[in-house]
């Protein structure tokens, strides 16, 4: 028999060599993530060809350092304007301004070509059990099942409900314009496009434009963007969790908890009422679109897919929207030709601001192209929503890469590159007119811009997004003359974006045109619990 030997025995007696084997470890790892791994990067990786920075091409913690800086969307378009068109920004990543790539990356998959690039799964995880980041199949059921609120029949039937708040929003704004010298309108606008999109989910609005305030539920969302852009870099680069407790604070983590209790509660009410009309959550439960398929499939969702769709239905419908706004607001501002242009344009159509509607509004050319031009210079999203190869690699571009490369198209970088548009930064709604009227912008490539996403998992809210977007402003362009603060100047060039553009109040002067409907101010006490 063997005798049993202590851990104290065993280490006196191998103490030394222990040691040793730890201090080589240390040493070894230290060689290969700081000199051996960036040199098989630079040298020797597949994607080594890609033009961009040698450090970035070496380490992932450059693109770290560029994201967390709020910087991104400056910082993708000066790269890309010094390296071209395709550019390397990490050991395995890739950014395009090329408009072909949006099909090579975002669109179908094709037998023998090509297969699907799923999204990055630590940007948006299949785990999430919400539409976003839900896998193939998953994301096929779940859109199959919200469509239906999205149709165009769906919108017409949407149409007074939508119309009744943008009338509350009209008459909430004479009423500040009478008190106030000056007005946060970026925050207006979040009011009446969250209360829309809450009596579209759930049947009932948040109360916001009543309150002149937002419902704590949306401020929870909002509380959170910035820490989110955080635990992305923690989840792509692991070793850098152990950092996580720092910037986590016990109040952001209650927030959470918070904010999720509340989601599960706002659709358990809204459950309840098995007979209200329909909205988003009714027809995410039967599948209104295609109700006979959906059962035959036997195709639902379960309780938390309900509750997380809901959640991503709100945010990103309403805040995309309202930032977009925010943003045709500031731009027209700048820029009073264009704005005398869209009033000529509605008052050569309207004959009073209640004959605008989701439908009519959306034929007129100007507006239209002002709305395009507002959504190319600001971009709601202004970077990429990555996507990554399959394992056995894609062809993109006509070139093969490689398995688990990351593929980036950064929307304001590849809608400010001058060869895409002829003039990328300046605000010119014309360049989207009729190109025989200004052979100018003949050359535009418009193929290129996709603000609401491309192909299969394109933005579902796209077109209630547009219409909303541009009856809004066409009213408040109707009812107001504006004027930008001074405190506001730079509003637009000044802000910081990580996965939405970190916004400070718009504040703006608004005067009630003369000649504008009394019937209006009238309005203005209604309030949305009256309908309700």
């Amino acid at each position: 028999m063997f005798d049993l030997i202590s851990f104290d025995q065993l280490t006196a007696a191998w103490g030394p060599q222990i040691s040793i084997i730890l201090r080589f470890c240390s040493a070894f790892a230290l060689l290969h993530f700081i000199v051996l791994r960036p040199l098989y990067n630079f040298f020797l990786h597949p994607l080594r060809e890609y033009p961009g920075p040698r450090l970035w091409a070496a380490s992932v913690l450059p693109w770290a350092c560029m994201f967390l800086s709020g910087q991104s969307h400056r910082r993708l378009r000066e790269l890309h304007d010094r390296y071209g068109r395709t550019v390397r920004l990490g050991p395995n990543e890739l950014s395009f301004t090329v408009p072909e790539a949006w099909n090579d990356i975002m669109g179908r998959s094709k037998p023998g070509i090509r297969q699907e690039n799923p999204k990055a799964p630590w940007y948006l995880s299949p785990s999430s059990k919400d539409i976003i980041g839900a896998l193939h199949d998953d994301h096929t059921r779940m859109r199959r099942l919200m469509a239906g609120g999205f149709s165009t029949a769906a919108m017409q039937q949407q149409q007074q409900i939508i119309k009744s708040y943008v009338d509350l929003l009209i008459g909430r704004l004479h009423i500040s314009a009478a008190q106030d010298d000056l007005i946060d309108i970026h925050a207006w606008y979040n009011y009446c496009t969250f209360d829309i999109i809450g009596d579209l989910t759930f049947g009932e609005s948040f109360g916001c434009l009543d309150e002149a305030a937002m419902h704590p539920w949306i401020s929870l969302i909002f509380a959170n963007i910035r820490l989110t852009a955080f635990i992305l870099v923690f989840k792509r680069i692991p070793v850098l969790l152990a950092l996580l407790p720092f910037f986590v604070s016990y109040k952001l983590v209650k927030q959470f908890r918070e904010h999720q209790q509340i989601s599960r509660e706002k659709v358990a009410k809204r459950l309840e009422f098995k007979d209200s009309r329909a909205d988003f959550v009714q027809d995410m439960i039967t599948g209104k679109a295609g109700q006979v398929e959906c059962l035959r499939g036997m195709q639902t969702m379960s309780r938390d897919e309900l509750v997380n769709n809901s959640v991503i239905l709100t945010l990103a419908g309403s805040e995309t929207t309202a930032t977009s706004l925010a943003g045709a607001t500031y731009l027209i501002m700048k820029d009073r030709r264009v704005e005398r242009r869209i009033l000529e344009e509605l008052r050569s159509r309207f004959s009073e601001a209640e004959d605008m509607d989701l439908m009519n509004v959306a034929t007129l050319p100007y507006l239209g192209a002002v709305t395009e031009e507002c959504l190319r210079l600001y971009p709601p999203g202004p970077n990429a929503q990555p996507r990554i190869t399959p394992p056995k690699g894609n062809t993109i571009l006509g070139k093969y890469i490689p398995g688990n490369t990351i593929l980036g198209i950064p929307h304001r970088a590849m809608y400010l590159s001058e060869s895409n548009f002829t003039r990328p930064t300046e605000f010119i709604p014309e360049r989207w007119l009729d190109p025989t009227r200004s052979e100018e912008f003949a050359g535009d490539r418009r193929e290129c811009f996709h603000p609401f996403s491309y192909g299969p998992r394109n933005c579902i809210g796209m077109n209630l997004a547009y219409a909303e977007l541009r009856l809004i402003l066409a009213r408040v362009i109707w009812d107001f003359e504006m004027e930008i603060s001074a405190s506001s100047e730079g509003w637009m060039e000044n802000q910081d974006s990580y996965l939405l553009w970190q916004k400070q109040p718009l504040w703006v002067r608004l005067v009630p045109r003369k000649g504008d409907s009394e019937s209006v101010r009238e309005s203005a006490p209604y309030s949305s619990r009256d309908r309700l």
